[in-house]
């Protein structure tokens, strides 16, 4: 059954009573990965293997997540920075426990003369006690789905044409 979660803003990623933070590195520009995160939204299933349905919502403003195993978000994108951050909330979900949630992908030069990318994703959340020992043991699980999603977007990006 679809719930509606607590809305929070941009401040939650750092105030959140849960917290995982994740980084890792492309050889694309901060440009091309902010594209591929705001504005190729249907491509995602393509380089994250948990998702298997994105698409916009509300002219752009919001997205509709589907997740292997059936989960489903509603989202309201709270930032979109070209080259520097992509953050969005969850307004609806079906995932149980979960009473707020936003994620938001930073964005920063890397490499030699910046021509890649450093990738620090933060998933913040808030919810009872067993959702955040759930959250703190699932961790590993959910850096290594990170790692191997941006891996593959970096393929993605390297293979397409500029």
């Amino acid at each position: 059954m679809a719930r509606r979660l607590r809305p929070v803003e941009l401040d939650f990623v750092g105030t959140a009573p849960t917290r995982l933070v994740f980084t890792a590195g492309l050889s694309a520009p901060p440009e091309a990965v902010h594209r591929a995160l705001a504005e190729d939204v249907t491509g995602w299933p393509a380089w994250f293997g948990a998702v298997t349905m994105c698409r916009p919502t509300a002219g752009g403003a919001g997205r509709e997540v589907r997740l292997k195993g059936g989960i489903r978000f509603q989202e309201t994108i709270l930032a979109s920075e070209p080259g520097e951050r992509y953050a969005y909330r969850v307004d609806v979900t079906n995932a149980p426990a979960i009473r707020a949630l936003l994620e938001e992908w930073r964005l920063t030069p890397a490499g030699p003369a910046g021509t890649g990318t450093r990738v620090r994703w933060t998933f913040a959340a808030a919810g009872p006690a067993p959702l955040r020992l759930a959250l703190r043991l699932g961790r590993p699980g959910l850096g290594r789905a990170f790692r191997d999603a941006v891996r593959a977007l970096d393929q993605r990006l390297a293979s397409t044409p500029a």
